[in-house]
């Protein structure tokens, strides 16, 4: 049994296909099968079941493929500690960002980040909040840049700010009129939302939960979900509706459209925003880096906000 032996079933398990498998590995297929019934043959099961489109995993497998990935991962731990025990900041470190969050704040930390830790190699992916809790658990990635509480046992979660949210509305509506506005305005059938397994749409509907019953029964001619909250804003605007944003997206816009913007009645529905990343993680220098050019380049109203002059809004 070797190393390269349990990398390639990890590769089978995750893409289900050898081929992929194969590609990814960057060896040919007949290499990677031959390698994988090799393991089988000395192990005395089967791991994959072949006669399935896409492959599974047997019930055998899946207790085989669970220690290869810890065997994996502590082998990476070693280069870990190796590069823990140097003065400088170095290595690869892989980050996942939630699409709400990397378009407004990527923007504020990278380039200071690049320029002061020039020896880490930074590799950016942006993921739903879902998908990058299932890559930290498969050690695809190293930390996640998204909205908690997770409530994951197996993750540790560090707490960079709190993000206010805010009503984007048209000059049109109503609820323009209003200086600053209650969640009890709000109609869950008028406002604009991303689509479905955005952690912010969850937490807008969060938002918006005590006032769903009052809409029941009510029919619009017009559903779209957007994954993008620019297209958000406009078709508030072109719609004569409204939306919710955070504060970083705020931040940005331009001061016409600044006058589109209402805040909430106290306490301010928030979302929490947190560095987080697996237990046996060891990379506790890039992580500290990391969070001390977030926190630095955040504006000075972010860092200022506590927990308890907010109301963290969950989205599970």
């Amino acid at each position: 049994m070797t190393l390269t032996q349990l990398e390639y079933i990890l590769a089978v398990a995750k893409y289900r296909h050898f081929g992929k498998a194969a590609k990814a590995c960057f060896i040919t297929q007949p290499t990677l099968s031959m390698q994988v019934q090799k393991l089988e043959e000395e192990l005395g099961i089967i791991l994959f079941d072949r006669s399935r489109s896409p492959i599974l995993t047997t019930a055998e497998g899946e207790r085989v493929i669970e220690q290869a990935r810890s065997v994996i991962r502590e082998e990476k731990r070693l280069y870990d500690i190796v590069e823990h025990s140097r003065d400088e900041v170095s290595g690869d470190f892989r980050l996942a960002v939630i699409p709400t969050l990397s378009t407004y704040i990527l923007p504020l930390f990278l380039q200071g980040f690049v320029k002061k830790y020039p020896m880490v190699n930074l590799v950016i992916e942006e993921r739903t909040t879902e998908e990058i809790i299932d890559l930290l658990a498969e050690d695809e990635v190293d930390a996640g840049l998204l909205a908690t509480p997770l409530n994951e046992r197996s993750l540790m979660e560090k707490v960079l700010f709190y993000e206010p949210f805010y009503l984007f509305v048209a000059p049109e509506h109503p609820l323009s009129k209003k200086k600053k506005v209650r969640e009890a305005d709000l109609d869950i059938q008028e406002i604009w939302l991303l689509n479905e397994g955005n952690c912010l749409r969850d937490q807008v509907l969060n938002i918006c939960a005590e006032n769903q019953s009052r809409s029941e029964g009510r029919e619009t001619n017009i559903r779209f979900d957007s994954g993008n909250l620019e297209t958000l804003k406009n078709m508030a605007l072109t719609s004569s509706g409204y939306t919710i944003l955070p504060h970083l997206a705020v931040d940005q816009l331009a001061s016409p459209r600044k006058k589109l913007v209402r805040e909430f009645i106290n306490p301010v529905p928030t979302r929490e925003v947190s560095l987080v990343y697996a237990r046996s993680c060891l990379r506790e220098r890039v992580l500290t880096a990391l969070e001390e050019e977030i926190l630095s380049a955040l504006p000075k109203e972010l860092r200022d906000i506590h927990s308890r002059d907010v109301s963290v809004v969950e989205f599970t």
